[in-house]
């Protein structure tokens, strides 16, 4: 009987292990089959990227749209290259009556803001005649703000947010929690102020100081850039330059912006030209697939890992 128990145990196993050798097979099947596919589609894709739109441009007169969307980063859509491609394209185009910077943004990067007020300052140099307003819708705050300023009109909703005029460096330290946890940090620096800013290592009053000195003249900065671009319109008053924002409505009491109006009233009333074009530059086909396709694949390679952790 026990020799029996031995051979049914032995072939259950023998039996086990080839089905689970059938399923990795199988999972690994699909994988290959599924990157192959995603090959041959991405050159498909790529043979007719030639059919994405080009710079866009209007025949008749026209209100040109630039849109800062989200963070100001050097990888979103809302960074300083791909919103100065549309500047330049719009200022550029002969039917453009006036450039509306559309803005939906709570901030980000003071270089890509910066960037950004610099260029608008240079096009309106380069054609006096092309007005460009910014109009807000959801928030300015921040280095959007800091954009906004370099128009010759800020155009608000009455339930905008406006402001934020202020600089942040934020984190967290976890020094405390180590020591409780018997967790020692080993870092061999070169240079006693390489771990600054480390949330595994102290931070020290002259650290903290150099810090806060760093942020005020980047604060600094940002108040000359509202000062310049705002000017006498500007109420100023201890809170301006504190950090807080405020609704549209108040905004304009403050000077921060300039009158309530939309992307339309601006494009009708304003520049006279109600033919709305817009020239943020767009993601073509090609480069939409491949991100969503990349994104696709790898959530199925990383189910496949976690199904096969599972099964052994």
């Amino acid at each position: 009987m026990a020799d029996d128990n031995w051979e049914r145990g032995v072939i259950e196993r023998l039996a086990t292990e080839g089905l689970r050798e059938q399923q990795r097979a199988r999972r690994w099947s699909i994988f290959f089959k599924l990157l192959t596919f995603g090959l041959l589609f991405i050159a498909l894709i790529a043979a007719f990227g030639s059919l994405a739109p080009g710079e866009r441009s209007c025949a008749d007169k026209c209100t040109a749209v630039v849109d800062i969307e989200g963070e100001l980063d050097m990888d979103s859509r809302a960074s300083a290259e791909n919103v100065i491609q549309g500047l330049r394209a719009a200022f550029k185009n002969k039917a453009t009556q006036g450039v509306v910077l559309r803005i939906n943004s709570p901030g980000g990067s003071p270089v890509q803001a910066g960037e950004i007020n610099d260029e608008i300052r240079r096009l309106r140099g380069k054609y006096p005649d092309t007005p460009i307003y910014a109009v807000v819708e959801e928030i300015c705050a921040s280095g959007a703000y800091y954009v906004a300023v370099a128009a010759d009109k800020i155009y608000v909703d009455k339930a905008s947010l406006i402001g934020s005029i202020g600089v942040i460096i934020d984190g967290f330290g976890f020094v405390g929690s180590m020591q409780k946890l018997g967790v020692e940090r080993r870092a061999i620096i070169s240079g006693e102020n390489k771990t600054f800013l480390d949330p595994f290592s102290p931070l020290s009053p002259k650290q903290r100081a150099y810090a806060q000195q760093m942020l005020t003249e980047i604060h600094e900065q940002f108040i000359a850039a509202v000062r310049d671009g705002r000017g006498a319109r500007l109420k100023e008053s201890p809170e301006l330059f504190s950090g807080l924002v405020w609704n549209g409505q108040r905004s304009i009491d403050l000077g921060l912006a300039d009158a309530l109006g939309s992307v339309d009233y601006v494009a009708r009333d304003v520049i006279k030209a109600a033919d709305v074009v817009n020239f943020t530059p767009q993601e073509n086909l090609f480069e939409r697939v491949a991100r969503r396709l990349g994104a696709t694949l790898g959530r199925s390679i990383a189910s496949m890992i976690g199904a096969g952790a599972i099964l052994r």
